[in-house]
């Protein structure tokens, strides 16, 4: 008997009567004789208002508390599935992260996994009944309840897949699948039939928010082959998610994404010496700041300008910190600009093609749009762009390298 995971977004979720169709949708999976597993996430907006709920207290709400508020919006939707199954006439037990054990460490809010105990849920799955969990938490050594990180039900679903070496994890959302680009800005995407994990790790990181980037990581790690449905359409074949394979070489570009959170420093008049680089950013990474794309440029006079790019919402707390950097090693300035947006383009057939770069930077070009910074690797071509001209750039570029045109051309 196959075993499934099924995770079901705030959206699948977001009233009893999309509760109700969730609980029709895995009945009928349980009567093709599937053993399942299901993971929930808060009913759409709960997350938020709970948040909210914690600031109106304080300014800076204490974090294990936080937590503690937060994860009942997954309890309150695995309870309610729960309830509905049985209503249906299907064995059903929900859980929550303490009663399976799925151990993270302790960093309130954004808490990594460590291990997922199993046994709970393979007895009950072994009694016949469906198995609900919320999703999103975990617990710590002390016991306490932990957080994942937003959109992190995913990656419980993935975890939970990869212990119990289930067939498929599928993801279902509001949308039916994985698109070249964004719909809302992009209106000739199309959705895309196969991503090979590296794809999918690239546009999770660079924009695209269909699956959280971690949960991605992960089913590579375990060769978790991953399914991304949409919950309210029936016959949705959806985007299928897994190893990469000889055709993918074929398709130049799968996708491509614009991330509009994005920020960029300059360090300017940096004596051009070792170690000055790991001065600069050892703090900001201590500081759980994550830094993208990195230019350095150095003159004659034996200075350079450093600039990166940091999230738009760390902002701040990355200026304070080089601020007081800049002066301690003796910097000309620094500077910032927070209207920048990145867009990529990604597909595993850039390894075996030529020119990909320059003909995305013609086309940039075409369109009057000037580029401020470059990154790439194997699969991706990403720049930085005045946040302005971002849609723009997307539109451009997905339809020279993904319309009919542009396919025909490759």
């Amino acid at each position: 008997m196959a075993l499934i995971v099924q995770k079901y977004g705030g959206t699948s979720v977001g009233s009893l009567d999309r509760i109700k169709a969730v609980a029709e949708k895995v009945a009928q999976a349980c009567g093709s004789g599937q053993q399942l597993v299901v993971v929930v996430s808060a009913m759409a907006g709960e997350t938020n208002r709970l948040f909210k709920l914690a600031e109106q207290l304080s300014e800076a709400p204490y974090p294990r508390e936080t937590d503690v508020l937060v994860a009942t919006g997954e309890q309150v939707s695995a309870a309610l599935l729960a309830i509905r199954l049985h209503a249906l006439g299907y064995p059903t037990v929900s859980f929550l992260a303490h009663q399976l054990k799925i151990l993270t460490d302790a960093r309130h809010g954004q808490a990594r996994i460590k291990s997922v105990e199993c046994p709970r849920i393979l007895q009950a799955l072994a009694e016949g009944n469906i198995v609900v969990v919320a999703g999103y938490q975990g617990i710590n050594d002390n016991g306490d309840i932990t957080t994942l990180g937003r959109g992190a039900s995913d990656l419980t679903a993935v975890a939970l897949a990869a212990v119990l070496k289930a067939s498929v994890c599928e993801i279902y959302t509001d949308v039916d699948g994985v698109y070249t680009a964004d719909p809302n800005i992009c209106p000739k995407a199309r959705r895309l039939d196969r991503v090979s994990y590296d794809e999918m790790l690239e546009m999770a990181g660079l924009g695209a928010k269909v699956l959280q980037l971690r949960s991605v990581e992960l089913a590579r790690r375990y060769r978790v082959p991953l399914v991304v449905r949409s919950s309210f359409y029936n016959g949705s074949e959806g985007t299928w998610v897994g190893e990469e394979d000889r055709t993918m070489e074929d398709v130049l570009v799968s996708g491509v994404t614009l991330d509009n959170n994005q920020s960029k420093i300059t360090i300017s008049g940096i004596e051009d010496r070792p170690g000055l680089a790991a001065r600069i950013f050892g703090p900001i990474a201590g500081a759980g700041i994550v830094v993208d794309m990195i230019i350095q440029n150095a003159s004659a006079d034996g200075r350079a300008d450093m600039t990166f790019t940091v999230a738009r919402n760390d902002l701040r707390r990355a200026l304070e910190l080089i601020k007081t950097i800049a002066d301690e090693i003796g910097a000309g300035g620094t500077r910032f600009e927070d209207q920048v947006a990145k867009v990529s383009i990604i597909g595993v057939g850039m390894r075996t093609h030529a020119g990909v770069a320059a003909r995305m930077f013609q086309i940039l070009a075409a369109e009057g749009i000037n580029i401020e910074m470059i990154a790439t690797s194997e699969i991706k071509i990403s720049v930085v762009v005045n946040t302005k001209y971002g849609e723009l750039a997307m539109r451009a570029l997905h339809d020279a390298f993904l319309g009919q045109a542009g396919a025909e051309a490759v």
